[in-house]
């Protein structure tokens, strides 16, 4: 007498149908971290980070990404001080240089002009070497902070990652940073306000601590190098004047990079709902991810590193 085949209990999946769910599991987990591929080591885990705020704007994530910018020159003595502190020295060295001007116009006593004269002569030249000194710094600092917000500031504003590259080229640095943002489709409802929120400064504070915590620009000072911000968006973003399409964008996979992944209160929960294989490398979603065409775009406004005084560790 045959074996008659096994009842299947109601509510049950045959066998073939379980392994059907996982090949394609793998094959979505496959295709994501394909997707990542241009950061070097794989290997790397996230840190991930949960903002306070319902949802991650452009505005916020403008302010993370300008506050690491900074963070990462002046952890790697690339400036002397802060930007806020450069910025602020530069503002007033140029109030300075007006008011030397303005009063060696204004000096009229022909006793006290030669005297005078020489001293306002010798400071102006002192606070115009100044001025030069950090001139192109704030100008391509100045520059990058306007690409970025025309980007945020785009219909199409799509930010899923950023990277910042310290060295001599994208495809040769000493240090990367990359941040993913879990919340990157940016619905642009008229003008972006780009004011720093409380929820941005939050946001910002909760990197820098975990990039410190990380010993990010713990190392040795490298000599002044350039600072190389790219970006991933739609292939249809179109900024020439600011950005430039690097579609093989890859690094050495010697470097490990500091690697965040930023979300916001409201995905952070609907996520816990999701198994662990199913998130990994998904920062934006599959349905977003899956539509859209996504290449990296290279800032055209390079940072270049101001030459230090400081003594290299030995």
């Amino acid at each position: 007498m045959k074996n008659s085949p096994k009842k299947r209990k109601k509510g049950t999946l045959p066998p073939e149908t379980h392994f059907q769910i996982y090949n394609k599991r793998e094959q979505i987990f496959r295709a994501l971290s394909l997707a990542m591929e241009g950061q070097g080591s794989s290997d790397t885990e996230y840190t991930e980070i949960v903002s306070t705020a319902d949802s991650l704007d452009s505005s916020v994530i403008f302010h993370v990404i300008n506050d690491v910018v900074g963070f990462v020159l002046y952890m790697h003595q690339q400036i002397p001080s802060t930007l806020q502190d450069i910025s602020l020295e530069f503002d007033t060295l140029h109030s300075e240089y007006t008011e030397l001007e303005m009063d060696l116009s204004a000096q009229t006593d022909a006793k006290a002009v030669s005297s005078l004269r020489r001293k306002h002569i010798g400071r102006m030249r002192e606070v115009k070497r100044g001025i030069r000194r950090l001139d192109k710094l704030m100008s391509t600092v100045s520059n990058l902070k306007t690409a970025l917000k025309l980007m945020m500031s785009s219909e199409i504003a799509y930010i899923r990652e950023v990277v910042l590259v310290l060295g001599a080229s994208p495809i040769r640095p000493l240090h990367v940073y990359q941040l993913c943002f879990s919340h990157g489709k940016v619905v642009v409802r008229g003008e972006v306000d780009f004011a720093k929120s409380r929820a941005a400064d939050g946001l910002s504070r909760k990197v820098i601590r975990t990039l410190i915590s990380k010993d990010a620009g713990s190392g040795s000072y490298p000599g002044p190098n350039k600072l190389f911000l790219l970006v991933k968006a739609p292939s249809s973003f179109n900024l020439p004047l600011h950005f430039l399409p690097k579609r093989e964008f890859r690094y050495s996979k010697k470097i490990v990079p500091f690697r965040l992944r930023l979300k916001c209160k409201t995905q952070y929960q609907e996520m816990g709902a999701l198994d662990h294989a199913s998130q990994t490398g998904s920062f934006i979603g599959l349905t977003d991810s899956a539509s859209d065409d996504l290449i990296w775009f290279q800032c055209r406004h390079v940072i270049k590193g101001l030459a230090s005084n400081t003594p290299t560790e030995e």
